[in-house]
C-alpha cells in the first residue's frame, strides 16, 4: 500500500492542536470552511469543498496524542479505503504533528497532488494555531491552474 507522510512542528501545546483536529470549529479553521459531524469515535465528519467532498469516520482518539479517521464515502474515488492519522508529540518547546494518509491503491498523479495539498493544509493548521489565521478552502494556496 502507498502512503503520504508529513511532519510539521507547531508552537503550541498538544491539547490546542488536538482541539483543531477534533472539532468542527477547529477543522474549519485550517482545512475547509464547511465541516460538520466531528465528535467521538464512531462519528462521521463531512468535509465539503464546493458542495462535495470526503466523509471520514473517527476510528481512534487518544486525547492530545492520536487522531485517526477512515474514509467513509465514495468521493474522491482515489481515497476509498484510505486512512488518515495525526500523531502529536511535544518536543523541545513545540508539538510535532506526524501525519499520514495511508492505504492508497495507486501512487499516481492524484496521490502526488494530494500529498502537496496535505502539506499546504498542514501549514494552514500551523498558521491557524500560531497566528490565528489559517487558509482553509476556499482560501487555500492553489497548486495548479485547473
Amino acid at each position: 500500500m502507498n502512503a503520504i507522510h508529513h511532519r510539521v512542528g507547531i508552537n503550541a501545546l498538544p491539547a490546542t492542536i488536538y482541539t483543531a483536529l477534533t472539532t468542527d470549529e477547529g477543522l474549519s479553521r485550517w482545512w475547509t470552511d464547511d465541516v460538520s459531524g466531528a465528535g467521538g469515535v464512531g462519528s462521521t465528519i463531512q468535509f465539503r469543498f464546493n458542495g462535495g467532498g470526503p466523509d471520514f469516520t473517527v476510528t481512534e482518539l487518544v486525547p492530545n496524542r492520536t487522531v485517526r479517521w477512515r474514509h467513509a464515502g465514495a468521493v474522491p474515488a482515489g481515497w476509498v479505503g484510505t486512512e488518515i492519522l495525526f500523531q502529536l508529540q511535544a518536543e523541545g518547546g513545540q508539538t510535532f504533528v506526524r501525519f499520514s494518509h495511508s492505504h492508497w491503491q495507486e501512487a499516481g498523479d492524484f496521490m502526488a497532488h494530494c500529498s502537496t495539498k496535505w502539506a499546504v493544509f498542514l501549514l494552514s493548521l500551523k498558521d491557524a494555531i500560531e497566528t490565528g489565521q489559517g487558509k482553509p478552502f476556499p482560501n487555500d494556496l492553489q497548486i495548479d491552474h485547473s
